[in-house]
């Protein structure tokens, strides 16, 4: 057994995030396994870029309500307890709706070749946010 230390918590980088967003790294997998588990914290109005996984995302709600959009237009409303798989490739997006908070567990896996899991892409348009937000 090994004890590991949690990471200090950071800001999310503007470059992939819209508003503020605090990233808590709880575990950091070392081979064999290739699991990341990040504890991501969205203030309201907050959200991710678009985004994929090379081979998926797990998501746990954990407090407040939340969104997950896809590019078909799909959008998933989330609370304390909910789990969303996003699987490999699915451009998806997720944050706080827009008067509360969210916090989840952020769950994926690195490459075996050690390349990014995550392919970020442009930011979530206000007009698709909104309209999120109405569903």
């Amino acid at each position: 057994m090994e004890l590991r230390p949690v990471s200090p918590t950071a800001k999310g980088p503007a470059q992939t995030f819209t508003g503020d967003v605090y990233v808590t790294h709880i575990y950091q997998g070392q081979e064999p396994s290739r699991m990341v588990v990040a504890l991501v914290r969205f203030s309201p109005g907050a959200r991710t870029n678009w985004h994929s996984h090379a081979v998926g995302q797990t998501l746990h709600v954990t407090d407040g309500v939340g969104l997950v959009g896809t590019r078909d237009g799909s959008v998933v409303r989330v609370r304390p307890g909910d789990t969303v798989v996003c699987p490999p490739g699915e451009e998806h997006w997720h944050g706080a709706a827009a008067d509360t908070f969210m916090s989840h567990f952020a769950m994926l896996e690195n490459l075996p070749d050690g390349g990014d899991p995550t392919t970020w892409l442009e930011p979530v348009a206000d007009e698709q946010y909104r309209s999120a937000n109405q569903q």
